[in-house]
């Protein structure tokens, strides 16, 4: 196959490249500089530039790219960069597919579990109606923009995504340092629902949306055994050999990290019924296996 991928050099896309690659499928990467091969084209997601020739002959295409949730302090200006670089961005990839005389015949999209809200301790589904909050309204656009590439036609998967375990990227990419110093514990009260996903099933889920015909719209990217933040702490521990005693109180979370606090102590038990009953198989569906798999870079190794 040959798939068009935007967000190639994150840590799902770098991993996502590697597995197509290793598996002879050819990758087209949608840049935002000037490309250095004639395997990436340059697109700018923030005014909607892609050519839809860029995207000619695909069989398949994936898009990843977004502003990082974690990498800044959330100012007015940054909100407005986390949302505007998934709406304009998916605009801009959807109405290029929809343009095409022959279309790629799937878009995977990515999308994320922050749609529900703050679920409390009840399980959340595909069917789960989206919550109230920043990120559950993002997420509420960032899907909508999608619609274009639906309307024509295209299979559409809502890749709803959950933590991934990784020391390369995301939260656990914080968290390791931590734990390793013997600095890690509950965050809040620690009752809240963490829902994980090791990268390595992450990549493997992506694929498998690629190739199953049945999938189509929201699909949760999660392992299914969601543990509370608690949890997570206490396995982090025992993994390193570290004490996790240090709670961090929500106040104090809430002055570190002022309006993203509200994500971090939100409960979310997100399960993927849309995967498993489509016949997808965990490689790490639980939070130690998961842990221990970044801590031995099988996730980096991943060629499922």
């Amino acid at each position: 196959m040959r798939i068009a991928i935007t967000g190639s050099s994150g840590l799902i896309g770098s991993a996502l490249v590697r597995s197509l690659e290793a598996d002879g499928h050819r990758v087209t990467r949608l840049v935002r500089r000037a490309p250095r091969s004639a395997d990436e084209v340059r697109w700018d997601p923030m005014t909607g530039r892609l050519d839809p020739g860029a995207l000619a002959g695909c069989t398949a295409v994936v898009h990843l790219a977004g502003a990082g949730i974690g990498d800044h302090r959330w100012t007015a200006a940054y909100r407005r960069e986390i949302r505007d670089s998934r709406v304009l961005g998916t605009t801009a990839v959807a109405q290029a597919v929809a343009a095409l005389d022959a279309p790629p015949s799937v878009l995977v999209s990515a999308s994320a579990i922050g749609v529900y809200g703050d679920g409390g301790s009840g399980t959340l589904d595909e069917d789960s109606p989206p919550g109230e909050g920043f990120l559950a309204d993002v997420c509420r656009e960032w899907e909508a923009a999608t619609a274009p590439a639906a309307e024509a036609g295209v299979r559409t998967v809502l890749a709803r995504t959950g933590l991934v375990v990784s020391r390369h990227g995301g939260a656990w990419k914080r968290l390791f340092p931590l734990f390793k110093l013997g600095l890690g514990g509950p965050l809040g009260n620690g009752r809240q629902y963490w829902s994980f996903i090791a990268l390595r099933d992450h990549v493997a889920a992506l694929r498998h949306a690629l190739a199953t015909q049945t999938l189509t719209g929201p699909v949760n990217l999660t392992a299914p055994l969601p543990v509370t933040n608690r949890e997570v702490a206490r396995v982090m521990g025992r993994v390193l050999h570290r004490p996790a005693l240090l709670p961090a109180p929500a106040p104090a979370l809430r002055l570190a990290l002022g309006g993203m606090a509200a994500e971090v102590l939100a409960s979310q038990r997100v399960l993927p019924g849309r995967l498993l009953g489509s016949g997808f198989e965990f490689a790490h569906p639980d939070i130690e296996s998961a842990v221990r798999a970044a801590l031995a870079d099988e996730d980096h190794a991943s060629t499922r």
